[in-house]
């Protein structure tokens, strides 16, 4: 572990605190772009499997609705760890 503290010393001290801030952030902001491709990939198998079976339409679209909320927490978590690293 010491080992990887000093070799992350040079970075810290050529970027800054702001610099690896920014840096943070913007990985979070990753989590944005995992979640809008989860929720194509699921809506489009959806779209996929409710032209299959037609009758299935209600269950497909329940299980769909619960999906997407899982995602748009995991975007909305994202969101708000890079919105503290800039401002706090």
């Amino acid at each position: 572990m010491q080992a990887i503290i000093n070799s992350l010393l040079p970075v810290i001290a050529f970027l800054g605190v702001e610099g690896m801030t920014a840096i943070g952030a913007g990985l979070a902001a990753f989590a944005c772009i995992g979640a809008a491709i989860g929720m194509g990939m699921a809506t489009s198998k959806a779209v996929e499997s409710m032209a299959r079976q037609p009758q299935a339409t209600k269950q497909i679209r329940s299980s769909l609705f619960i999906g997407l909320a899982f995602c748009e927490t995991t975007a909305i978590y994202g969101l708000l760890i890079a919105i503290l690293l800039i401002f706090i």
